[in-house]
Formats: C-alpha cells, structure tokens, sequence
C-alpha cells in the first residue's frame, strides 16, 4: 500500500527536490554499495565542455546488466552534482524498474474473467483499460478480448483517492514500455517526476500527431537565475534556440526546446528537439534545455541520439511549423507550485481527476536497495512511439501472433476478427503465426495482403518489410529488393529496413550497394555494432583494407562478442 506523507522541499536551486544533489549522489552511492549487488560500475563525465553544461554517464555493473537492456543511462543537470545524480537515479529506476517484473513473486496470472471472479469490486474497472487506448468496445466485449490471454495481476494505487486495485500490469507495461518509471529521494519525489514525465510524453505525442500551432516563449520573460545562465550558455556559443509552451492545459507545465548549431550542423551536430515537464515553468524550461544538452553532445562531438518523446528533425525545412505561433511569457504557463512536493502530487492528482484522467501508481523499491522506485500510468495519455490506431484487439492480437502457441494465437485472431471484422491487423498478424510455423510463402501471402490495409505508412513499411524478411528465409535475396525498397519509401527511419537491404545486396556480392545501406543505418543509430562489422566486411571485399580494420575494430569495441568481425579482422591483420 503506498501512503502519502509530508515531503517539504529541501533544494530548489535548478530542480525541486527533498535534498540536494550532493546528499542524493551520498545516499545513491551509500545504498548502492549497502546493496551488495553490482549494480553501479561508475559513473563519469561525458560532456565536451563547450557548453559548460554537465553530463554524466552510469555505467551499470554486472548484477545490472544481467537483467536490463540497456548498459548505461545519462544523467543531465545545471550543475555537475545534479547531473551525476539524474545518472545515479537513471540507475535505481530502470534496475528497481526491471528487477520487479523480473521477480513472479510480485504478480498473479490469470484471465481477465478468473480474476474478476477473485478480485470482486477490487479488480480494476475494465473501463480504465478501454480508455488506456481510446477503444469503442463496450464492456463485454473488451472482455472477452482480455479472456484471450492471461495477465499478470499486482497491486496499484489510485494516489488521488488511495484506492487500491488489482491490476494486470502487463498491460500497461505492453502499451508504454518503460515509460513511467521514475526514482527519487522519496516516494512522493518519485512519483511526481513520474507523473510529470508522464504529461511531457502525452502532450509532446498530441503536438507530433497534429501538429498544432504552440505558443513560443520570450526568453526576455525568465527570471529564474539557473534557467537565464542556462539560455545564455547556448546562445554565446552561436546556437539556436526555440522554446515552445506545450502545456495544452494539463494540470503541469511542458516546455519544448529545439536547438541547433549552424556552424557545426550537419557535420558535427544534429538538430534536437526535446521536452521538460515540472511543477513550475521555468523549472520546465531548465529540465528541457539541459536534456538538450545531454542528447547534443555539445553540439560538436558528431553525437547521434535516438528519438523518443518527439520526432527527430535531419533539416531545418522540416520544422517550420513549430515556429509559428504568438509569443508568450513564461509566466503564462500553468503552475502547481507548493513548498511540499507531496502537495504538489495530490494537486496534480485532483487536476487530472478534473480532466477524466486517473494517476496510478506501483512501489518497485527494491528491498536490498532502498531507493524508492515506482512505475506509473495515466489510462488514456498517449506515447509517441505507441501506434495511433491503438485498440484493444490490436495489443492483444500481438501478444498472440508474437508469443503463444500458434494454435492458440489463430483461435484467439478468430475471436478478434468476430468483434472487429474489418480489423487492418489481422493479416498481418496472421503472418506473422505463420512465419513462426515456418510457412513462409503463407506468411509471404498474408503480408502482401496486409500491407495496403495499413492505415498509417510505419505499418505499411513493416508490411513490406516482413514480405523481404520471408523471402530472405529462403535465400531470395534480389526478389527482397523490391520489397525492402517500398519499406523505405514508407518509413526511411528504420535502421532494420537499411540492415537487411544492405544484406541482401551483400549476399549477392553488390558490396557498394552493401555499403551505402549500412552507412544509412548508422545514420540513424551510430553504436550499432552490426552494421560497423557488416559496413567493416563491405570495405574488405572492395580491397580498402585500412578502412576494412577501422570499423571492424570499432565494432569489436562495442560488441566484443561478434566473432564473424574478429576472424575477418585477423585475417587482415595476418595479411
């Protein structure tokens, strides 16, 4: 059960905290150890200097990797201290945040229809998962959707009434990821930052998809000290700088940040564009600007970040939209300001209710760590990098073409055809079945069949890629061309898409070709260690020998595991 209890401010020099980034990176540091875990193996500072705003890196320990995709998280910060704290709680919210869907003790499986049977009036109301993904299923039928697979049930807290539900948490975690994560210095720290960061995704994914006019703020109007010197960082050094009020009415100001550098961009820089969420508006506007700092690399270091909350722009024809509009103060955002960051969350709560929204909230501290965690969810906020066409058909769908018996997952696909007949999914979710059967001219047949029933052009182009992928099963790779091409043309920023063309002209000894595909997937994810190995070989087979053992090396570097890189760069190195 998760209670509210006073938590006074401490430190509200750039962020709003309990205590200041000093005592939080000694307390991180101090539970980390206390763990006994190898949860941390360091942090370091990664920024360039230029800007003179920090960033740090945490470099997660053995313990860590064993259960986390990832193997490092960037802090950010006005100050190195706060930097190096965001890196430390990075840390304790992913490892808190993974380490509890990894423990089965904390769930209970079961279809929707067992556990109302269980649970009575304490199971959550199937009209929250309706509203999750804006459904038009009446009640009956979204469960007899749910019946389709089991979930996994835990606890979760209404926190603005303290209500407490039995959850399939499964859910959200299949419509949001990780998002909604958070850690802090206590619990009701962690969850206002969750909550916050959960409005930032929501407003930046209604910007994106309509591409509304938004105010732009007048950096005239800042008064905060941290949040002038921060401005004026960017602007000595020649870069441009857009600051937009997406609050669109939402209990907590957002502010956007679009930056970049005219001198250093596109040789050296990118354009970034990214987004702040907190209780006030200038401190908004501090968490937008040093994430700018954090994904440019000091815009000179030829950094490459990969988008998230917001798209992310390669010319700056490409977001002249963003510009438009009337300039505003930043005193004309909406505020939730109080000297308790406890009231501030129960504020935020009540806002939401006002709107239809509900903020629920699950403890994920991890005993041996101590560092409170949560993972949150908003039922109806959306997420940029969920599909606009959401329903509960098409989630469910997926789990079961993806990860259930192939006879269990066609049955369940009849279920769904009889609620939503004319569903653009089920053929594409059919191949798939049928790709993991192993009939792949049948998964051929339902992708080409799926592919202009697609309503959005990332679906089409996963159509035809998946058409490529089954014709690649049986070594067809010129008849992949075609397809793979098309996958493009729909959706160029898929770095998969580059990867398997530039395959498939390899396999058929086109190393040129080979080439300007993987050089276009690194454009789009720089660490990719594959497509460094595979780009390494093209340049051996076409005789750059030196330019071969470069990008092989630098791909051993990342990923020492690549064996097929290291016989290839040993054998120019023995020649």
């Amino acid at each position: 059960m998760i209670k509210i209890n006073p938590c006074p401010k401490g430190y509200v020099t750039d962020l709003d905290k309990t205590c200041t980034p000093e005592e939080t990176v000694a307390r991180a540091r101090e539970a980390l150890s206390r763990s006994g875990k190898r949860i941390l193996a360091q942090t370091r500072r990664i920024d360039t200097g230029r800007l003179g705003i920090p960033v740090f890196m945490s470099i997660c320990g053995e313990d860590a990797r064993e259960i986390m995709p990832t193997r490092k998280q960037m802090g950010k910060g006005a100050s190195p201290a706060q930097a190096e704290a965001s890196a430390l709680m990075e840390l304790a919210e992913r490892f808190s945040y993974f380490s509890f869907w990894n423990d089965p003790a904390n769930f209970r499986p079961m279809t929707w229809s067992q556990a109302r049977n269980r649970f009575g009036d304490n199971l959550l109301p199937i009209s929250f998962l309706i509203q999750s993904v804006a459904d038009k299923a009446g009640e009956e039928d979204a469960a007899r959707i749910l019946d389709l697979l089991p979930w996994s049930f835990t606890q979760v807290t209404d926190i603005g009434t303290g209500r407490e539900y039995m959850a399939p948490l499964d859910w959200f975690k299949k419509l949001n990821e990780f998002n909604g994560s958070s850690a802090g210095n206590t619990l009701e720290e962690s969850m206002l930052q969750g909550g916050c960061e959960l409005v930032e995704r929501h407003v930046c994914a209604v910007v994106d998809r309509t591409r509304q006019e938004t105010p732009n703020i007048d950096p005239a109007s800042f008064t905060d000290p941290v949040l002038v010197e921060l401005y004026d960082k960017f602007i000595r050094n020649g870069l441009k700088v857009w600051l937009k009020d997406f609050s669109l009415g939402l209990p907590v100001p957002t502010v956007a940040a679009l930056v970049f550098d005219p001198a250093t961009f596109p040789h050296k820089s990118e354009i970034v564009f990214t987004a702040g969420t907190a209780s006030s508006p200038q401190k908004a506007a501090i968490r937008a600007l040093t994430e700018i700092a954090q994904l440019g690399g000091d815009f000179e270091s030829c950094s490459n970040y990969e988008a998230s909350g917001l798209p992310k722009f390669t010319h700056p024809d490409q977001f002249g939209w963003l510009t438009s509009g009337p300039t505003v103060s930043i005193d004309s955002h909406p505020v939730n300001q109080d000297a308790d960051i406890a009231t501030e969350l129960m504020n935020f709560c009540a806002r939401l209710r006002e709107q239809g929204f509900t903020f629920f909230s699950v403890d994920t501290t991890q005993p041996g760590l101590g560092i409170p965690a949560n993972y949150n969810f908003i039922p109806g906020f959306l997420f940029r990098e969920r599909t606009p066409m959401a329903s509960l058909g098409l989630f469910v769908g997926r789990i079961l073409a993806e990860d259930m018996a192939p006879d269990q997952a066609e049955a369940g696909l009849s279920v769904l055809e009889e609620v939503y007949p004319d569903a653009h999914y089920l053929p594409f979710f059919r191949g798939l079945v049928a790709l993991r059967q192993g009939e792949i001219d049948r998964a051929a047949s339902w992708f080409a069949a799926a592919e202009p029933q697609q309503p959005e052009r990332d679906d089409r182009g996963l159509a035809a890629f998946y058409q490529a992928y089954a014709l690649s099963q049986q070594g067809l790779w010129a008849e992949t061309i075609p397809h793979l091409d098309r996958a493009v043309d729909h959706c160029p920023e898929v770095k998969e898409y580059f990867n398997l063309r530039g395959v498939a002209y390899f396999k058929q000894q086109h190393y040129a070709g080979a080439a300007a595909n993987f050089e276009l997937a690194l454009s789009l994810d720089s660490g990719s260690a594959m497509d460094l190995a595979n780009l390494g070989l093209c340049h051996k087979f076409m005789n750059n020998a030196d330019k071969a053992r470069e990008l092989l090396g630098e791909a051993l570097r990342l990923d020492p595991g690549l064996d097929f890189a290291r016989n290839h760069l040993n054998e120019l190195e023995a020649r």
